[in-house]
């Protein structure tokens, strides 16, 4: 069962680019994947037919031996697109050894250690309470879920005293709990837009009286000591990971004791077959994997059939954004994702009429601008 062709769609997930990748095999299996939508987007088409050249007649069933070879092709350690790359082929790969041998995914990990897989909304914003109320209920009653992640800013947080904003924040997530269930949690997830670990702290405090399901990226990922500091000062469940690419960065943080929960992104650490060599370092280190997936459906799939066959798994990010070319996405009952014990590989479908359209759509992130001109993390 050899690759015989890699071939790329470029769609979308709401309104956000998406590239899609089709493995195939000299005896006709099909694996599906979906990329990460780093930037710059479409520099990922050619680059997945650049490394296509290099494993081309290779196993298709040794997703992992094809990981390692494409780890190894550069001279240096491969960065954001490159692992971006490596995860799809990686992805698409394992969808192509579980179909081969007639099994879900995660039987190849070892079989499923959970029979479903809980989620929480991601909703990434801080409307006003009544607003969010209107729609976590509506996501309750049509998916039963009970946990949400907002934003922790009220107001921008480069235009703002900052004071002002933590103290609305703290406000705010009192109103936020008066109006919900008790049972019902809530995460706040700051985008690594702030870069003083003081300020990071300052959140925590504001949201310990109403108990947050955690606070991620407070600041940015790259100083380290910076983690170990704010994890020793806050008093909230600290969580970080979607921005660290190995396993060797998420030992480091760990290490250094910088983070209560880790957030690895399957489709941007190098794919499924480094996902689980990250949520080994974290087991032994005592600390639970949530990964980070804001994706589509493919994405969601892999962290999926990742979760049922992870110990240390807690949660999982999960954006509810429909596409036209899979008809049957795992959705949420009763706040969890269940497993498909009877579909082999990813255990979704993908419509290929779909995607004889161009459904792409253009997208760029905005750098803020503070009130003295100068640009700000966004």
């Amino acid at each position: 069962m050899r690759i015989e062709s890699l071939r790329t769609y470029r769609q979308r997930v709401g309104d956000r680019p998406r590239v899609l990748v089709k493995i195939t095999t000299d005896d006709g299996v099909d694996g599906w994947s979906e990329v990460y939508n780093h930037g710059p987007d479409l520099a990922y088409p050619p680059l997945l037919d650049y490394l296509f050249e290099q494993i081309k007649g290779m196993d298709a069933r040794s997703p992992g031996r094809v990981n390692q070879f494409l780890l190894q092709s550069g001279r240096f350690p491969q960065g954001a697109l490159g692992l971006a790359a490596i995860a799809a082929i990686d992805h698409a790969l394992w969808d192509i050894a579980a179909k081969a041998v007639g099994v879900p995914v995660y039987q190849l990990l070892g079989g499923a250690v959970r029979d479903r897989v809980r989620v929480y909304a991601g909703l990434y914003s801080a409307p006003d309470v009544g607003e969010l109320a209107e729609t976590t209920v509506a996501l309750h009653e049509r998916f039963g879920f009970t946990a949400f992640k907002l934003s922790p800013y009220r107001t921008a947080p480069h235009r703002t005293r900052f004071g002002l904003l933590v103290r609305e924040l703290g406000e705010y997530f009192g109103e936020v709990r008066d109006r919900h269930p008790a049972e019902w949690e809530f995460a706040f997830d700051a985008h690594a837009c702030l870069w003083e670990p003081r300020q990071a702290v300052d959140l925590g405090a504001v949201l310990a009286p109403n108990q947050p399901l955690f606070l991620e990226e407070p600041v940015r990922p790259e100083h380290i000591p910076a983690w170990s500091r704010i994890r020793s000062e806050i008093a909230v469940p600290l969580a970080t990971g979607e921005c660290l690419y190995s396993p060797h960065e998420f030992l480091a943080l760990l290490s250094a004791g910088g983070a209560d929960i880790v957030q690895p992104d399957v489709c941007v650490v190098g794919g499924l077959t480094q996902m689980v060599k990250i949520a080994t370092i974290a087991e032994a280190h005592y600390v639970p994997v949530a990964p980070h997936n804001p994706l589509g459906p493919l994405a969601t799939a892999a962290n999926v059939h990742f979760a049922a066959a992870t110990t240390n798994f807690s949660i999982l990010e999960y954006k509810p954004d429909e596409v036209s070319w899979c008809p049957d996405p795992y959705l949420p009952v009763d706040g969890h994702l269940n497993l498909r014990p009877d579909r082999p590989g990813w255990g979704i479908e993908i419509d290929e009429s779909a995607l004889t359209t161009d459904d792409w759509v253009t997208w760029k992130r905005k750098v803020p601008l503070r009130p003295d001109g100068s640009t700000a993390w966004m």
